[in-house]
């Protein structure tokens, strides 16, 4: 690893932009080599500015920080969320991500992070890690996903049936059995834990 790092800050929030980029300045043998405030910006300027680190938002108009780490193959890639559950965080990872922290970390954290995802190493916000532990693997079916973010959307279980080509019965089946692995006690109940943990 160079001890100069070469770093692109991808990040819609003006204000949260100017301060990182400014926490970065300061530290020794940093270079902060561009901004951009849409997802779908970044190859391009990670193609233009070839950084050694891009740092990205996960929540950002254009395509996510995620969607955009998967087109990213030649520079480090550090993700920054206030999404804090680990589904998020495994589809992070699955993109090509070398690190996902949380947005709600210490400047001493993020540091170290940057410098950790640099050297080929792997950086995970430790309550993640132990949520995602916790949590384990998400135990819904491809299906059992689609019908839930149909819910989540507002759709009627008829409605639900005519879209996915199943009967009302058959939509009713994958909901109660996403409820029973929720531990949920309605169909909105299901949707928001599901939600939560990144599973949708």
């Amino acid at each position: 690893m160079s001890d100069h790092l070469r770093i692109l800050i991808a990040e819609d929030v003006d204000l949260v932009a100017e301060a990182f980029a400014a926490l970065l300045a300061t530290e020794p043998g940093f270079e902060v080599v561009g901004r951009v405030s849409r997802g779908d910006q970044v190859a391009d300027a990670v193609a233009r500015l070839r950084p050694d680190v891009a740092v990205l938002d996960v929540d950002m108009p254009g395509a996510t920080g995620i969607e955009a780490a998967a087109t990213i193959t030649d520079c480090k890639i550090l993700l920054l969320t206030a999404l804090e559950g680990p589904g998020h965080m495994h589809k992070a990872l699955a993109a090509g991500a070398n690190g996902y922290i949380l947005k709600s970390t210490t400047g001493a954290r993020l540091v170290d992070a940057i410098r950790t995802v640099a050297r080929g190493g792997t950086a995970i916000d430790p309550e993640l890690a132990a949520e995602a532990l916790r949590s384990g693997p998400c135990p819904l079916t491809d299906r059992e996903i689609d019908i839930l973010r149909l819910v989540g959307a507002g759709t009627s279980t008829e409605d639900i049936a005519a879209s996915l080509y199943l009967s009302r019965g058959t939509v009713r089946n994958y909901l109660s059995n996403a409820m029973v692995k929720l531990d949920a006690q309605t169909r909105a109940e299901a949707f928001a834990k599901a939600e939560r943990r990144g599973w949708l």
